[in-house]
């Protein structure tokens, strides 16, 4: 027997087994009951994408002359997420078979004449102009509400004229992100009795091995544990570090043997800075500098003033990225301005600045890690006599009225806990949201 072509064996060795979930099994076979809208908040990395795109090849296949689609919330989220896999489950990497590939519009054409198309909804356009016989969106949460009511939902509606009875279908995936509208549209499926909306929802612990489960609980805060792998729509509190209390508190002081490390927040007014001590995996946060009116080398010439009999000369530099600014140009920048006063006066820096913002969300998140992870551990404490500005930022900066992110800027504690964000998002970085994919897991 002649041996079968590597990309055939390949493409075969990627149907490899699944672990059967009941959940997913009513989702497989939520379209032929007539459930149009599948909705899938499930947890992270618990096979909801994995599902979605075998479901859409064994459509593919088995259909002629149709049209699907496979959208994310930006183009090169879309082909990350789909494109290699989808030519892997619809053979289209075996050559010989008839597949046509178009690597610039991102549509296979399968033999049978059905497209596939992969779509980026940064340009919700995209999905308009074409019948579709069915699709999926996933993260869902990050495709903005106006382009779903006003391109997606429109889209889905149209009706091929040849086929006046039919109705295209969509699941929509995604791990749940506040109380957004993909809430509403979970909630929609669970409460209004509506037999084309259904909801599927299981935890990652249904997939995922306990150890993975245990170690993401240790980087990760309660509130975005329960999000990400407990696909749980958590509410908006005031607070954005709620989990701030007495348990973070601490009486330690600064010890002239240790490195410094001062994080800033590159704001007029107040000019705010912390100053910490990192030890393993905990910070404690032991001064801080807080200056109206100032700039970067007052707060610098503050520093050197308040810590002239500090044994150790050492400081790591954090902060806004946006500190840089000039610095390309040729111009001095806040940290050059820090760093000329630093030097002058015999101290030894490091500068662990990013080269780019964080995310808010980002940002924020790796701040109530360490606060209190989702394993019930602290390491992030603050000395509230030694720091009052940084103990009252993270005890009451809040939300912007509407957000689920952005701060209150009416706050005058709100820079300060930025600038603490900061170093703890460069020393600690959040677990992103799009975290690479496992191995197969074989039943």
């Amino acid at each position: 027997m002649a041996e079968l072509p590597l990309q055939l064996v390949r493409a075969r060795e990627r149907w490899y087994d699944l672990i059967d979930v009941p959940e997913q099994i009513a989702l497989i076979n939520a379209v032929a009951e007539g459930v149009r809208f599948p909705c899938v908040p499930a947890g992270r990395r618990s096979g909801k994408t994995e599902r979605f795109k075998r479901f859409l090849a064994k459509q593919a296949m088995k259909n002629p002359g149709e049209r699907y689609f496979a959208a994310a919330p930006t183009r090169d989220q879309a082909k990350k997420i789909f494109w290699q896999d989808l030519k892997m489950l619809t053979f289209a990497t075996v050559p010989g078979l008839g597949h046509k590939i178009s690597e610039t519009e991102l549509i296979i054409t399968l033999p049978n004449a059905t497209e596939v198309h992969v779509l980026g909804l940064d340009k919700p356009e995209r999905i308009e102009g074409v019948v579709w016989t069915g699709g999926g969106i996933d993260e869902i949460a990050d495709v903005k509400k106006e382009a779903l009511h006003v391109n997606v939902m429109p889209a889905l509606d149209t009706v091929d004229p040849r086929r006046p009875d039919y109705r295209a279908w969509c699941w929509f995936l995604g791990v749940p992100d506040g109380l957004n509208h993909y809430y509403t549209l979970c909630e929609y499926a669970r409460t209004s009795g509506d037999p084309t909306y259904g909801l599927y929802h299981w935890k990652s612990s249904a997939v995922l091995p306990p150890d993975i489960l245990e170690s993401r609980k240790r980087s990760m805060s309660k509130k975005q544990f329960r999000q990400e792998f407990e696909a749980s729509f958590e509410t908006a509190t005031g607070r954005i570090y709620e989990e701030f209390g007495d348990h973070n508190l601490t009486d330690r002081e600064l010890q002239s043997h240790e490195a410094i490390h001062w994080a800033h927040d590159q704001n007029f007014t107040p000019l705010s800075s912390s100053i910490s001590v990192v030890e393993g995996q905990n910070m404690f946060i032991v001064g801080e500098i807080v200056l109206e009116s100032a700039v970067s080398s007052q707060s610098a010439e503050e520093f050197v003033e308040r810590y002239r009999d500090h044994r150790n000369k050492m400081v790591y530099i954090y902060g806004d990225p946006a500190g840089r600014a000039g610095e390309k140009h040729g111009h001095k920048s806040d940290y050059n301005q820090i760093e000329d006063v630093l030097r002058r006066e015999g101290w030894r820096f490091e500068r662990r600045v990013s080269l780019a913002h964080p995310a808010i969300k980002d940002r924020q998140n790796a701040v109530r890690a360490k606060i209190l992870n989702a394993a019930d551990e602290t390491s992030l404490f603050v000395n509230k006599d030694a720091a009052p500005w940084c103990y009252e930022g993270l005890n009451t900066v809040q939300l912007q009225k509407g957000s689920t992110f952005m701060e209150d800027q009416k706050n005058q504690y709100q820079h300060i806990t930025t600038a603490i964000g900061y170093q703890v998002a460069k020393i600690w970085p959040v677990e992103r949201g799009t975290m690479a994919a496992a191995p197969p897991r074989r039943a």
